[in-house]
């Protein structure tokens, strides 16, 4: 009696582990996929002489006053669909690390793409995202490394990324020979009217051993103005009117940029050049006499005295014709830390001087303001900006 328990039990044993394994077999095989929660802190104490009139400023965090990156965080995934292919997706959230608010007015303000990457055939991304200037000319500039303090006067050529771009469809190729391409064209929205406030712009950069070149061009439409006159910007990019350079010109019919960068490593050294041309375009509804170009020439020189500690300077000339004539002088200098892979300390300074006249309300002619990157009014001819800043990537 006893043996034949025994020899039910077993059998129940047996039956329960292959209806285990019968089930482990039916749950079908997912594609390999991840998610990545990723971010950047990066926080400066800086003081800008000269921040309205004659008063200075001292200010803790905010990322339009000389931090090297802003501060983030995001969600960026993949999922493995075989043959090279994968669909891939970012979500990224922008702040400002002093006050916490979100920056480019939205929950994922920076970028909210979804898209198909393919290791042969290159990646097309749809939703908010970077232009290819961006992600192509960018990389080999002096702001890389040292951020806000050597970008253009005002940003009129977006140098300091101020752009972003909604409802775009874009492609990248895969390097081919050192040599990459981007393309990007979003939708306007407007009913009725295909071309209204869209945008569309072409890059491509080119790596061969220590030299690298990039290059492209940038149009961005504004809307089409509901009264006689056109308040402000409001087209599918986002536009970058914060201070006294170009604010004059947010009732621009539309923006076009073109940009190009070089660069050469040289040992420890590395020495890069760049311009760009932008054109702030007008029509009867625009509150400006004419169209307004700026013209800029930078040049910049680093020094990697140390695996951890890079250093260096840079010079920027703005020039500016049609509407309005004036000029903007930039020295720049920086020094990057790295305490750790992921932690760096650093200083950065800039000098800025405008002479002439710039664009105004109603047709007027003020004097030309100085406004170093992104940061809004100075209220003078010269400005100051020196940061004391800590960045942690996670």
């Amino acid at each position: 009696m006893c043996r034949t328990l025994q020899a039910l039990n077993t059998i129940k044993h047996a039956t329960h582990a292959l209806g285990g394994l019968a089930l482990l077999t039916s749950v079908p095989v997912h594609a390999q996929s991840s998610i990545t929660l990723y971010g950047t802190i990066d926080i400066s104490l800086s003081h800008v002489g000269h921040a309205r009139g004659k008063d200075n400023l001292w200010r803790l965090g905010n990322s339009s006053m000389g931090n090297l990156t802003g501060s983030s965080w995001g969600l960026k995934g993949s999922e493995d669909l075989g043959a090279g292919l994968k669909a891939i997706f970012q979500l990224e959230n922008g702040f400002d690390p002093g006050n916490g608010q979100l920056a480019g007015g939205g929950l994922f303000g920076n970028q909210a793409f979804v898209g198909l990457a393919s290791e042969r055939y290159g990646t097309l991304t749809l939703g908010r995202q970077y232009d290819p200037l961006v992600d192509l000319v960018q990389g080999i500039t002096a702001g890389n490394d040292f951020g806000s303090a050597f970008a253009t006067a005002g940003d009129v050529d977006n140098y300091d990324n101020s752009f972003r771009v909604n409802n775009a469809v874009k492609y990248a190729s895969p390097a081919l020979s050192g040599l990459r391409v981007e393309a990007m064209y979003p939708f306007g929205g407007v009913a009725g009217r295909v071309g209204a406030g869209q945008s569309y712009s072409a890059g491509l950069a080119y790596e061969l051993g220590p030299f690298s070149l990039a290059g492209g061009y940038f149009q961005a439409a504004n809307t089409p103005a509901k009264a006689r006159w056109r308040e402000d910007w409001a087209g599918t990019s986002d536009g970058t009117f914060n201070g006294p350079v170009n604010t004059a010109y947010a009732s621009a019919r539309s923006i076009g940029i073109t940009r190009v960068a070089a660069r050469y490593v040289l040992g420890a050294f590395t020495f890069g050049a760049g311009y760009s041309h932008a054109r702030y375009g007008r029509d009867g509804s625009s509150s400006f006499r004419a169209d307004e170009r700026f013209d800029t020439g930078q040049g910049f020189l680093t020094y990697q005295a140390y695996a951890a500690w890079l250093i260096g300077a840079g010079y920027c000339y703005t020039k500016s014709g049609g509407d309005s004539s004036a000029s903007y002088r930039q020295l720049s200098l920086g020094s990057d830390y790295m305490l750790s892979k992921r932690t760096d300390l650093y200083v950065t300074a800039a000098y800025q001087h405008a002479r002439g006249r710039t664009g105004g309300d109603a047709g007027s002619e003020p004097k030309a303001q100085a406004s170093i990157g992104s940061y809004a009014y100075a209220g003078t001819s010269v400005q100051t900006m020196l940061n004391l800043g800590v960045r942690h990537r996670f």
